[in-house]
């Protein structure tokens, strides 16, 4: 099976106008995403999804040239079932074979930020490919599902104190017993952030788990702060207190509380996932499989988080490519429990692909159809393409 052809396309998709929020990003009113395609000779496809930003709007032009120009010439000829040998072969570039006979890495200059970005939508193409190959789902290849079904949470909550009970019970409603909020900087102050918080707990049912995520916002003395102000309300973790370059700072803030602190949607690699857990800064590890280097990299973290008895996350804030490749790593690991479920206006969650993933009474089936199962609708990429 050797790789005929890698294409990329930058997708850009208006959501909207009453799905639209409010965030630290400002007002989302499109959704974007690049969309990479590895064609086999015989003409079989796979598909995954590379992330020029963790959240839901962001230019991919880099990322599609990066793809085509850089990553593709390597490739085409090389034999798509080798995914661990293609990995090693772009992240090390032309010492790969130094790497693969020495047993360590020889990384090439970006082994940080755009290009692992890149082949993380290649890396998750491959694994999609392999699974449709043998007729399997990418969770077996991974060494099969540890558990049937898994609770999903639902991922939102922009509103301000006064709607926020009503948001999240909203979800709630829909059978998800646990729900994640948006805090830090959006709300200008410490204070408006913690009444969110607490109006949020006062309208949630106490079996209904509550997560918060401030997008690395706050500063150490205002995520400690945050956290003193809401340690009674029983928060299932805190989530990206503050800014990802400090991971000393998000070491402090852990220590100063003993609600769990979750990190890892930014980082590139399982090499940053380890320096966090060195510094004893996490206890949730979040990589996304559109950042970190595909579903190779990030089944490598969920090996971390079992052997560190951590949780296991994975970040699935984006198209239904990223969250099946996401999901399909959380199912095959031991350490993770709950699976992220966006509640935003989400055009490539839903409209992008040709199937509906289904969440029943707050829970996600284990993945039983071949590589990823979903698929492309190509109207929808024809319409939304960016030149």
């Amino acid at each position: 099976m050797k790789i005929a052809n890698i294409e990329a396309f930058w997708l850009s998709c208006p959501i909207p106008g009453n799905k639209q929020h409010v965030s630290d990003y400002g007002l989302l009113t499109h959704f974007d995403m690049t969309l990479v395609v590895v064609t086999t000779d015989s003409g079989l496809q796979g598909f995954g999804e590379a992330k020029a930003a963790v959240g839901s709007s962001g230019s991919c032009a880099s990322i599609v040239s990066c793809i085509e120009n850089e990553i593709k010439p390597q490739l085409v000829g090389k034999d798509a079932r080798n995914i661990s040998r293609i990995w090693e072969h772009i992240y090390n570039g032309t010492r790969d074979h130094y790497a693969l006979s020495r047993g360590r890495k020889f990384p090439i200059l970006g082994r940080r930020g755009l290009t692992v970005s890149a082949m993380s939508g290649v890396d998750t193409a491959l694994w999609d490919l392999k699974g449709k190959m043998l007729g399997v789902p990418v969770v077996e290849l991974l060494g099969g599902s540890c558990r049937d079904e898994m609770e999903a949470y639902a991922s939102g909550g922009w509103a301000n104190a006064d709607a926020i009970g009503e948001q999240l019970l909203s979800y709630t409603s829909k059978g998800f017993e646990g729900v994640k909020m948006r805090v830090g900087v959006m709300d200008k102050t410490v204070a408006e952030s913690v009444k969110r918080v607490k109006a949020a707990r006062e309208a949630l049912p106490e079996n209904i788990k509550l997560m918060t995520d401030a997008h690395g916002t706050f500063s150490v003395p205002e995520a400690k702060k945050f956290c003193k102000e809401v340690e009674n309300c029983n928060l299932y973790w805190f989530e990206e207190p503050i800014n990802p370059d400090n991971r000393i700072g998000t070491a402090e803030v852990r220590n100063s509380t003993y609600i769990p602190i979750a990190a890892g949607e930014s980082e590139y690699t399982a090499f940053d996932m380890r320096d966090l857990i060195d510094v004893r800064a996490v206890d949730v590890l979040q990589p996304d499989c559109a950042i970190i280097g595909g579903i190779t990299e990030s089944f490598r973290v969920a090996q971390l988080a079992h052997t560190y008895q951590l949780e296991l996350a994975p970040h699935c804030w984006g198209s239904a490519f990223s969250f099946m490749a996401g999901a399909s790593v959380a199912f095959a690991s031991p350490a993770a429990i709950v699976i992220e479920f966006s509640l935003g206006g989400n055009p490539m969650m839903y409209d992008l692909v040709n199937e509906q993933i289904v969440v029943e009474n707050g829970k996600l089936k284990a993945p039983t159809k071949p590589g990823l199962g979903v698929s492309p609708n190509w109207d929808f990429v024809k319409e939304f393409k960016q030149k």
